[in-house]
């Protein structure tokens, strides 16, 4: 999935707030689909199993054996070795038309006059795909205003944990975006083999009703992206610095602050965290997404348990002792570079980051080496991990072009749906051989400077479209790590509660829950007091977050038969 770059309370607080949007699985499909979608105190939500209008599954199955066979999607299997690659598309297509697509990017963008964009595009048949990058840092809450204003192109592509920013989404996909099921629906497999080995419950994933009273106004309206399995977050050291301070990496949050505390040094300027906003509150056992887990009988909201003070008071710890990044509330800071740097030992980031960095270090851009924190916990209480299988998000395609614009579109789609072990896959994720990347004594592509900053970094054609396999890949010791760490880690992972249905909070609590998470970094950043955390609660529930609780309520029991 692709994540925010730095430590802005913004964007980190809407990966918190967004990171379970989008519930995956087929728990409690006829009771969904006998009582319609769900539509109640301003909010609605979508089944997302049962469809008998998706693209018929005709299996893809790449010729090569990974090396590590896992249990996906939250376990998935890797390659430790780098396979010869293998033709996805024996038969490319011819297309001459010209597009554009707006995607997030976080940094400078890169120049589109590189080779890696016109090599790309001659290999999926000619069709031309300019990418529109926007600020990512905003990317989430401006996208609103291009979707109103129809100023998006010919496509858009939407990551599921953007979601939050969104009011009635629904409404959106349904009256801006392209109606794509009458193209996709029954048999694709001769022109699109690989979007039709995406599979059900990807695509059920991209339907939404145009009326959200009857079930069978479902369609489809967006090409989705990978299905992503296992945890996306992690809390990463280096692990060098670790090693200097003569310690075992922390399994506790009590082993934590032991940690920080050696580590930290306001007057030399060094703090062992930046970020801890959007990743810490599993270390406490608090829900992810909206934050409801289901106790007792009913539906209690993360700020009505005491962890959630128990929380707020880790993370004013680090602000009193000075053991986070004094500036972190501002937004601004570069926190790649200042973990890099050796300011920080901890930086939390979604899991792309361990690849990121441990090409830096071979290509000598970066000292040390870095691993993931395993499951933390409270001593004495058993870890939560927060998890879930979901697509990482959509691109939708502009409700104005034409059949024939969105099938020549679709043929892109289906190129970039290679997995990896394929001749494409290695073009979009690496680029021009020479030029992006090389490879290593042990066959593992490598990324030049040019690839990381054209190619490893954007957002780009890497995730147009899902991968029709999606396997854990990279560097051979981190491709081990981060199959071991699964596997140590999904006895831990958090139930999906809301497994097979899509839930849209309604405004009010959206607006409240903005709120809320404002005042939380408040209190964490020394502008409020803990003592006021009663109050925060009490104007939360006052303003939207009862009658959220009454919307979730609803689906929750429809979903479980309540």
């Amino acid at each position: 999935m692709a994540s925010p770059s730095d430590g802005s309370t913004l964007r980190r607080r809407s990966l918190f707030k967004a990171a379970g949007i989008g519930a995956a699985g087929i728990a409690g499909l006829p009771v969904m689909a006998a009582c319609s979608d769900i539509e109640s105190g301003g909010g609605s939500s979508q089944v997302q199993t049962g469809f008998d209008f998706l693209p018929e599954y005709k299996e893809w199955k790449l010729p090569l054996e990974p090396d590590l066979i896992g249990e996906p999607p939250n376990h998935p299997s890797g390659f430790t070795s780098y396979p010869e690659p293998v033709q996805a598309i024996t038969d490319t297509p011819s297309g001459s038309g010209t597009y554009e697509i707006t995607v997030p990017m976080w940094g400078e963008a890169p120049s589109t006059g590189d080779d890696y964009y016109a090599t790309v595009q001659d290999a999926w048949g000619g069709t031309v795909v300019n990418l529109r990058h926007a600020d990512g840092n905003t990317y989430a809450e401006t996208s609103q205003q291009w979707l109103q204003a129809n100023e998006f192109g010919d496509g858009i592509q939407i990551f599921s944990w953007m979601l939050y920013a969104h009011p009635d989404f629904r409404e959106t996909v349904v009256n801006t975006f392209y109606d794509l099921t009458d193209i996709v629906s029954g048999d694709i497999s001769d022109r699109w083999p690989l979007l039709a080995g995406l599979g059900d419950e990807v695509w059920g994933k991209a339907v939404w009703s145009t009326d959200p009273d009857d079930p069978e106004s479902a369609r489809i309206f967006g090409i989705p992206g990978s299905m992503l399995g296992g945890t996306q977050n992690a809390m990463f050291y280096r692990t060098d610095l670790l090693d200097e301070l003569g310690m075992d990496v922390p399994t506790t949050t009590a082993e934590l602050l032991d940690v920080a505390r050696a580590f930290s040094d306001d007057a030399a300027g060094k703090w062992a965290f930046l970020g801890t906003d959007w990743l810490t509150s599993a270390w406490f056992g608090l829900a992810s997404g909206d934050g409801w887990a289901y106790i007792d009988g009913k539906l209690v909201h993360n700020c009505e348990r005491p962890e959630y003070t128990e929380w707020l008071e880790f993370r004013r710890i680090l602000h009193d002792e000075k053991l986070q990044h004094p500036d972190i509330a501002s937004g601004t800071l570069d926190t790649k570079a200042l973990f890099k740097a050796g300011t920080s030992l901890f930086q939390q980031d979604g899991m792309t980051f361990w690849s990121e960095y441990t090409d830096w270090v071979a290509n000598g851009e970066a000292p040390g080496g870095i691993g993931a924190l395993g499951a933390i916990a409270v001593e004495g209480r058993t870890p939560l991990v927060h998890a879930k299988a979901d697509v990482e998000g959509w691109v939708f395609l502009n409700k104005d072009l034409s059949q024939e614009q969105v099938e020549e579109l679709l043929d892109v789609a289906n190129f970039c749906s290679s997995p990896y072990g394929t001749r494409e896959w290695e073009l979009l994720e690496y680029g021009v051989e020479g030029t992006h990347f090389n490879y290593g004594e042990d066959g593992t592509p490598v990324f030049t400077e040019l690839g990381v900053s054209v190619v490893q970094a954007p957002v780009n054609y890497k995730t147009f479209s899902g991968e029709v396999q999606k396997f854990l890949t990279g560097p051979p010791a981190m491709v081990q790590a981060l199959f071991d760490q699964n596997a140590a880690l999904k006895e831990y992972f958090e139930e999906d509660i809301w497994a097979g249905v899509r839930v849209e909070a309604p405004a009010a609590y959206t607006a409240a829950s903005q709120s809320r998470m404002d005042q939380e970094n408040d209190v964490a950043f020394g502008r409020a007091e803990l003592t006021d955390v009663p109050s925060i609660v009490e104007t939360f529930l006052k303003n939207g977050g009862e009658e959220g609780r009454e919307h979730f309520t609803a689906v929750y029991e429809a979903l479980h038969g309540e």
